[in-house]
């Protein structure tokens, strides 16, 4: 029962995160009632990209040598899909704080390192 409540889960917040990522404002619309607009947009779809990274993390499997744990996959997702997506907003969306290049920089590395390491567990083990 735990592992079908955890897939039923899983797919709800993939799914949610998937829409916000899609189409920002026809999903908070639907969920909220409320319009979206500006800077609540990329927010938006920042936090559609965690909702579907937590998706993959709570899908119900075990942990696999080739393809390493839920929470591993998750968090290299979520890292490589903001690190991208902040500078996109940067490029196409000309958004940009103070923080932004170093928020991109740290997702970027943390998704490098993610690889690395992953790489290097395989490599041991071969």
């Amino acid at each position: 029962m735990l592992k079908q409540l955890l897939a039923l889960a899983s797919v709800a917040e993939t799914a949610t995160g998937l829409g916000l990522m899609a189409d920002p404002r026809l999903i908070v619309s639907l969920l909220l009632g409320a319009e979206v607009s500006g800077v609540g947009v990329p927010v938006a779809r920042c936090f559609g990209v965690a909702l579907f990274a937590l998706g993959l993390a709570c899908w119900p499997t075990e942990p696999n040598a080739q393809t390493g744990s839920p929470a591993f996959r998750a968090m290299l997702v979520y890292n490589a899909a903001i690190a991208l997506f902040l500078a996109y907003l940067f490029v196409a969306g000309h958004f940009g704080g103070i923080l932004l290049w170093p928020a991109v920089a740290l997702h970027a590395a943390v998704a490098l390192l993610l690889l690395w390491t992953w790489q290097t567990v395989n490599r041991r083990r071969s």
